[in-house]
């Protein structure tokens, strides 16, 4: 009973429509919250009513959703949660502080569910454990390791920080790849439109000039009749295909290591994609050392923050390789995906007993490059855009009008 209570998390209870009879024997109904259909039946009875039928209430499919929980608000609790504390605030307090003044619903109850775990007994890094969605292996482990060592307000900030500078690495990476995903979705809804819509009002004029089109012009009019025939085919097919990859990469870890092997060869983006990896890499590596993580332990959480599965098998393979009593800079090497600048700097880290730091400095450099890499790439992507559509567009418009200027060079 007493572990019931301490599991237990403040939530609303759920709504239940229920039809009974009175003393009188007269029908009626209703809906009364419980925690559940038999808590209904009794609190029925208790007001003299005999429940013939009770059912949970359907969601109204036009309800408002609650706000969904960002790796940003993470970010963000950290952050005030560290501050705070680091301020003299007990732990209690800050996140009372902090659940009720936030302004996601979400994030707020998350929050004070954990604060009223805590209170029952239970230790801070058990109660995140339970919100696995948000509190990651990482995250979890770090709290562990600073309640532990009594150096929960020094882990808090090291885990803000580390919070934010990942974040800010993800939203880079994010931007190199969104950026030339649209060139392509922009530069074929301009085609598409003009296929199906533009292109068979000349289609229509050219049937009345009696006359043989250029070989252009036939190309560009037989590639509309086909967009006019098999328009939803075309945009089936395409959304299928991307559905169909996405599904595949979620459930075979073949397929991911194809596709993420594959985004690290493309020209640009897979440099921005190592070097993202690798950041990531340095950046957890050097916040779970200088946590006192065990090195071996800490290797399996890094694995996972990676973000590339790639360099995530690459780094279970370095653990064994370490386990048996390898140097790390050694079983790095090994792996053939690191700079030798980075196994250079690891190997000086573990010289000189100062590896956190020197990862921590691998992390900085990586993510300024992430950040330059992707500035020059959205430079360049500007006039690229322009050209891309500039040169769709013209070519479509010259197909159109050498039939016009033919006719007009024969008169």
């Amino acid at each position: 009973m007493a572990q019931a209570k301490k599991n237990k998390k403040p939530q609303v209870d759920p709504i239940f429509l229920w039809q009974g009879t009175t003393k009188q024997g007269r029908r009626i109904k209703g809906q009364q919250s419980g925690v559940n259909i038999n808590a209904v039946r009794a609190a029925l009875r208790r007001q003299g009513i005999t429940p013939i039928k009770v059912r949970k209430k359907p969601k109204d499919l036009f309800a408002p959703r609650k706000p969904a929980i960002k790796p940003s608000d993470i970010a963000i609790f950290s952050r005030m949660l560290a501050t705070m504390m680091a301020a003299g605030v007990p732990l209690m307090q800050s996140m009372q502080i902090i659940g009720e003044g936030h302004e996601n619903a979400s994030m707020q109850n998350m929050i004070l569910a954990i604060k009223s775990d805590v209170e029952s007994g239970t230790t801070l890094a058990e109660s995140l454990g339970k919100f696995p969605l948000h509190f990651d292996d990482l995250f979890v482990s770090l709290v562990n390791a600073g309640e532990q060592s009594g150096t929960l307000e020094t882990l808090l900030d090291e885990i803000a920080t580390y919070k934010e500078k990942t974040e800010a690495l993800k939203a880079k990476i994010k931007k190199a790849l969104v950026y030339p995903t649209a060139i392509i979705v922009v530069a074929f809804l301009v085609t598409a439109i003009l296929m199906i819509f533009v292109i068979p009002q000349f289609e229509e004029l050219f049937t009345g000039f009696g006359a043989d089109l250029p070989g252009l012009t036939k190309m560009v009019i037989h590639v509309s009749q086909v967009f006019q025939q098999y328009w939803w085919l075309i945009f089936g097919s395409i959304i299928g295909v991307i559905m169909g990859i996405t599904q595949a990469k979620k459930r075979s870890r073949k397929v991911q290591h194809f596709f993420d092997r594959m985004l690290l060869k493309i020209p640009v983006i897979g440099i921005i994609m190592e070097k993202g990896a690798i950041a990531r890499f340095a950046r957890t590596f050097s916040t779970m050392f200088k946590a006192g993580v065990p090195l071996v332990e800490a290797m399996v959480s890094v694995a996972g923050a990676t973000g590339n599965i790639v360099f995530a098998e690459a780094t279970l393979e370095m653990r064994d390789e370490v386990s048996s009593g390898t140097q790390l800079n050694v079983a790095m090497k090994n792996t053939e995906l690191f700079p030798n600048m980075v196994v250079q700097m690891v190997a000086i880290g573990e010289e000189s007993g100062s590896l956190d730091s020197m990862l921590s400095k691998v992390a900085d450099f990586y993510e300024r490059e992430v950040d330059d890499a992707v500035d020059n790439m959205t430079a360049l992507m500007e006039p690229l855009i322009m050209v891309v559509l500039g040169g769709l567009i013209g070519t479509l418009v010259i197909a159109m009008y050498l039939p016009i200027f033919k006719l007009g060079a024969v008169i």
